[in-house]
């Protein structure tokens, strides 16, 4: 079973029903006893990093994360929710990610040419940088959806692919048991669907 933390942000109801396209049972929950017996964990994000971090905070489900990507249970973070795995944003300020991947959070302006459209949003190819089992079933070059303005950087050690938008810009990266996606898989079709379901059956 996986666990898709309720904190008040996200695409959690279509996260659920991807997860149910694969044959996994995903619950939305911010239950710390439900999160505790599930197998993975999966945090999704959407909006200011800075909110999100508060809600997660407040809803009491940021040590209850902490806890278990301790534990070495697999845990998944989605678009906004990748970019709070990090130890740091510099979204409209300096806020304190979750510190489980390092690195930090910077403008994609700052890696693309002027006249790109900001936010980045539409399907870009992955490219592949070193193996990872959440892209065993995934060839290099096909594509995934992205909306975001804002990216992983000074985490070179811990990307397992990128994608082009007029500069290289980290499309997902993980350390042993915690894994992210800047992309959104429920939004991919079919390759995001294989991404879930390899996260559904990795072992870390």
């Amino acid at each position: 079973m996986v666990s898709i933390i309720d904190y008040g942000v996200g695409n959690l109801f279509s996260l659920q029903s991807s997860f149910a396209a694969v044959g996994e049972t995903a619950v939305v929950t911010r239950d710390e006893k439900i999160i505790r017996s599930s197998d993975r964990v999966v945090l999704p994000g959407v909006g200011a990093f800075s909110d999100a971090m508060e809600k997660l905070r407040e809803s009491g489900m940021k040590e209850v994360l902490l806890r278990e990507a301790a534990a070495g249970k697999p845990v998944l973070g989605i678009c906004l929710g990748m970019q709070m795995l990090f130890e740091r944003s510099y979204e409209y300020g300096k806020w304190e990610g979750l510190g489980l991947i390092p690195g930090e959070i910077r403008p994609i302006s700052e890696k693309i040419p002027p006249g790109y459209k900001i936010p980045q949003i539409g399907w870009n190819a992955l490219l592949m940088r070193k193996p990872s089992v959440l892209f065993r079933e995934v060839k290099e070059g096909e594509h995934v959806y992205f909306v975001h303005s804002f990216s992983a950087v000074g985490c070179g050690d811990f990307v397992t692919a990128e994608t082009e938008y007029g500069g290289l810009l980290t499309a997902a990266a993980e350390r042993d048991n915690v894994f992210g996606c800047q992309f959104h898989p429920e939004k991919s079709g079919d390759v995001g669907l294989r991404i879930l379901a390899a996260f559904c059956s990795a072992e870390v």
